[in-house]
C-alpha cells in the first residue's frame, strides 16, 4: 500500500496557472512560487463582483487515536461536487510545523484525497508562518526597546501580556526569564514562548477583511497594561505599521489544487483548540466568490472548531453556512466506548453503541443549537462491518439526519459521490424540518456578559452543569468588561479530546463543569479568550515525534511526511 506522500508525489499536476485560468483568475491577479502554488492578489474581491457560492463546513467529532479524517473527507466531498459538475473550491487552513514534527502528522489530506503539492504546504509554503512569526516577534521587540530605553507609556514589566512565538512544539520556552546579563541587555523579568498558531496576530491574519482591516486590528493588540491598570497597545508603539508591512504578501490567499486537480485556497492556521480553528476569511470569501460551492473546514471535534467558526468566523464575517458535515469513524466511535486502539479493527457493537452519543451530541449541537441541516460522513474503513455501520445510520436517522459513506481516502471523489449528493440536495433544499442557511443561529447573543457567553457555550454546547471561574478569571471579566471589552464573542480554549475541559472523559460525559482559570482579551482579533483545565499555548514534542521518520535524499526527494 502506498503511503500518502508516495501518492501525493506520483501524482501529474496541472501547472498553477492553468487552476487559476479554470477558476476565473487573471494573470495580474496571480503571483506564481513555482509552477504548482501561487498566491492571488486580494484586490481580486474588490475589482471584481461575484455571486458568492454555497457554504459547506466539514467539522467531526471529538478526535482520537483512530483518526477521523476530516481534511480527507473535505477535500474528498469537493473532488466529489467537481465529477457531479459543480465549480466547487476547497478552502483550508495551512499545517504548523508543529504538529507535523510531533505527533499528529502533516494536514493536506490523505489517500486519494489530498491538495498537492504535499510536501511544500507541509513545511513552508509560501512563508506565511514565517511573517506572522516575525510581526508577532517585532511586537515583542518594539516593546521591550520601549520599556528598556525610558518607559514613557510607564508599562508594568510584571504586567506584559505579549509573548514571542516559534512554530515548533517546545516546551523548554514555555516559562523563561529573559533581560539577562546587565543593563545593556534589557530588564530581566519571566516571559514565555507561544506556538505561532497561538498567536493574535494569526488570529488577526485569519480575521482581517483587507490590508487597511489588517493594520487596524493590529494596532489594537493588547500588549500589557501600565502601573494605573490601563491597556498598552501596539498602537501605542507605533508598531503596526511595521507590522503589516511584514505581512502584506502574506495575507494573499495561496492556490494550490487536489490530486484531482480541483482548486483549494490553503490559507492561515491557528489552532482550535487554543484559537479558533479557521482558515482565512480571504480565501474564504474568495473561494466563495470563485465557485458555486466552498467546502471549508474547522479544526478538531464540533465542539471547538465548528463552534469558533460558527460563533465567532461567521458572526465576524456575516457568513451563513448552508450545510455542515460531521465526520466520523466507526474505529473512532468504538475508541469512545472504551475500546483500545489496539482492537479497533474487531467488530464490537455494545462498544459502538456507548460511543455513539459523541456522534449524536455534534449532530445535535448542528441541528438543534445551530439550527443547520447537517450531514453524517462516515469515513470508511475496511475493518468496518454491515451491522456498525448499519447502528450508526440508524442512530443518525432517529435525530432526522441521514449518512453518508465516504470512501474518498481510496478512492478519490468517486468514493465521495453519495456524500456529494446529500450535500447538495442540503445546499438546495434544506432538511427535512426547514433548516438552512436562513436559520442559522449563533449559539450566545452580542448583548450577554462575557459570564454568560462562556456558561452558555458550557451548558449549550458541551452539555457541563455549568462554570467554576477561579478568582483571577473573575476579576478579569471584571477589568475588560470595565474596559469595554465585554461585548466580544468569546474563544474557549480547551482540550480537543472531550466535551469537558479533561481529556479522559470520551463519549458525551455528563455531571461535569467547566473550570476557566484564565481570560484574556485579544482586541486585535476581536474576542475574548477563556481558558480551562489545563491547556496550553505551547505544545511540547513527545518521546517518539514523527520529526524522527522525516528525511530527505540526495535529489532532494523528502520522505516520511504523513
Amino acid at each position: 500500500m502506498l503511503t500518502d506522500i508516495q501518492i501525493a508525489q506520483a501524482a501529474e499536476p496541472k501547472k498553477i496557472a492553468e487552476v487559476a485560468k479554470a477558476l476565473g483568475i487573471s494573470e495580474d491577479h496571480l503571483e506564481a512560487y513555482g509552477q504548482y502554488k501561487a498566491k492571488v492578489d486580494y484586490n481580486l474581491l474588490a475589482e471584481e463582483a461575484h455571486e458568492p457560492g454555497k457554504l459547506i463546513l466539514v467539522t467531526a467529532i471529538n478526535p482520537t487515536p483512530a483518526g477521523e479524517g476530516k481534511t480527507t473527507t473535505t477535500v474528498g466531498l469537493a473532488d466529489a461536487l467537481a465529477l457531479r459538475g459543480k465549480n466547487v473550491v476547497v478552502a483550508l487552513r495551512e499545517p504548523s510545523l508543529g504538529p507535523v514534527f510531533g505527533i499528529k502528522g502533516g494536514a493536506a489530506g490523505g489517500g486519494y484525497a489530498q491538495v498537492i503539492p504535499m510536501e511544500d504546504i507541509n513545511l513552508h509554503f509560501t512563508g506565511d508562518f514565517h511573517a506572522i512569526g516575525a510581526a508577532n516577534n517585532l511586537l515583542a521587540a518594539m516593546l521591550d526597546a520601549h520599556i528598556q530605553n525610558g518607559n514613557e507609556l510607564n508599562i508594568d514589566v510584571r504586567r506584559i501580556t505579549w509573548k514571542r512565538v516559534v512554530d515548533m512544539n517546545d516546551r523548554q520556552l514555555r516559562h523563561i526569564v529573559d533581560g539577562l546579563g546587565g543593563k545593556a541587555h534589557g530588564v530581566p523579568r519571566e516571559d514565555g514562548f507561544d506556538i505561532t498558531v497561538a498567536s493574535e496576530v494569526m488570529a488577526i491574519f485569519c480575521l482581517a477583511t483587507s490590508i487597511t482591516d489588517l493594520k487596524e486590528r493590529l494596532g489594537r493588540i493588547v500588549v500589557g497594561y501600565t502601573y494605573d491598570d490601563e491597556p498598552v497597545t501596539a498602537h501605542d508603539l507605533q508598531a503596526e505599521g511595521a507590522m503589516c508591512a511584514l505581512l502584506k504578501d502574506a495575507l494573499k490567499p495561496n492556490l494550490v489544487q487536489t490530486l484531482e486537480g480541483n482548486p483549494a485556497f490553503v490559507h492561515g492556521g491557528p489552532f482550535a483548540n487554543i484559537a479558533h480553528g479557521c482558515n482565512s476569511i480571504m480565501a474564504t470569501r474568495m473561494a466563495l466568490a470563485l465557485g458555486d460551492y466552498c467546502v471549508t473546514e474547522a479544526g478538531f471535534g464540533a465542539d471547538l472548531g465548528a463552534e469558533k467558526f460558527l460563533d465567532i468566523k461567521c458572526r465576524l464575517a456575516g457568513l451563513k453556512p448552508d450545510a455542515v458535515v460531521v465526520v466520523a469513524t466507526v474505529r473512532a466511535l468504538k475508541n469512545h466506548g472504551g475500546v483500545a486502539k489496539d482492537d479497533l479493527n474487531t467488530e464490537n457493537l455494545e462498544a459502538l453503541k456507548a460511543g455513539l452519543p459523541n456522534l449524536l451530541q455534534h449532530v445535535e449541537n448542528i441541528t438543534q443549537v445551530y439550527q443547520l441541516p447537517c450531514v453524517v460522513a462516515i469515513n470508511a474503513f475496511p475493518t468496518d462491518t454491515k451491522a456498525e455501520l448499519d447502528l450508526v445510520e440508524a442512530e443518525c436517522n432517529k435525530l432526522g439526519v441521514d449518512v453518508a459513506l465516504s470512501e474518498v481516502w481510496a478512492k478519490g471523489g468517486e468514493g465521495g459521490l453519495a456524500l456529494a449528493d446529500e450535500v447538495v440536495r442540503l445546499c438546495e433544499e434544506g432538511d427535512a424540518d426547514g433548516r438552512s442557511a436562513a436559520t442559522f443561529e449563533y449559539s450566545y447573543d452580542d448583548d450577554l456578559s462575557l459570564t454568560e457567553k462562556i456558561e452558555a457555550i458550557a451548558k449549550r454546547v458541551y452539555h457541563a452543569d455549568g462554570v467554576v471561574f477561579e478568582p483571577a478569571a473573575v476579576n478579569e471579566i471584571a477589568k475588560l468588561e470595565r474596559l469595554g471589552f465585554g461585548a466580544m464573542p468569546v474563544c474557549m480554549a480547551k482540550t480537543q479530546y472531550s466535551f469537558s475541559d479533561d481529556a479522559k472523559k470520551l463519549g458525551a460525559p455528563r455531571d461535569f463543569q467547566i473550570t476557566v482559570r484564565e481570560v484574556k482579551v485579544s482586541a486585535g482579533a476581536g474576542f475574548v479568550v477563556a481558558l480551562t483545565g489545563s491547556i496550553m499555548t505551547m505544545p511540547g514534542l513527545g518521546k517518539t515525534p514523527a520529526a524522527q521518520k522525516i528525511d530527505v535524499d540526495e535529489t532532494g526527494k523528502i520522505t516520511g511526511l504523513f
